[in-house]
């Protein structure tokens, strides 16, 4: 599965590549499913809305080796921690807790998709470049 993050103040967008299990979170959320029991996501909503903890907002932070890397920005007490994270379940949890998500620009630009535009996302060409991805393509970015 693919998450495509769009760029609000631009066209740019973002692919990347996640698994299927936090696919899955991260579409329970935009589809508002509720489950029968907490799901790990869920579940660290809760602990830190009881630790009287918000999230200011998850990064995607940097591009190395072809992975991907996350921060949440947590607050605490006025003070900004932040922990390292898949994006994936970064997005599921600023999902979950409605909190701003952000690109670093040197991510962006260093992806090999950056010349993706929100455009091409809307139209038939995204539909046909998915389809023709290759293995090695796949390949390119870790889960």
């Amino acid at each position: 599965p693919i998450v495509i993050l769009k760029d609000v103040a631009s066209n740019a967008v973002l692919p990347i590549w996640v698994g299927v299990y936090e696919a899955n979170a991260i579409a329970l959320e935009i589809e508002k499913v509720s489950t029968p029991r907490p799901m790990t996501h869920d579940l660290i909503k809760n602990l830190l809305l009881g630790l009287h903890t918000s999230v200011h907002k998850v990064v995607v932070s940097d591009l190395k080796d072809d992975t991907f890397y996350a921060l949440i920005w947590i607050e605490q007490d006025g003070q900004l921690i932040s922990i390292d994270s898949r994006p994936s379940d970064a997005l599921a949890l600023a999902l979950r807790l409605d909190c701003p998500i952000y690109v670093e620009e040197q991510v962006l630009k260093s992806s090999k998709f950056a010349s993706i535009t929100s455009e091409k996302v809307a139209s038939e060409e995204l539909r046909k470049w998915l389809e023709n991805l290759n293995d090695e393509d796949l390949g390119r970015y870790k889960m």
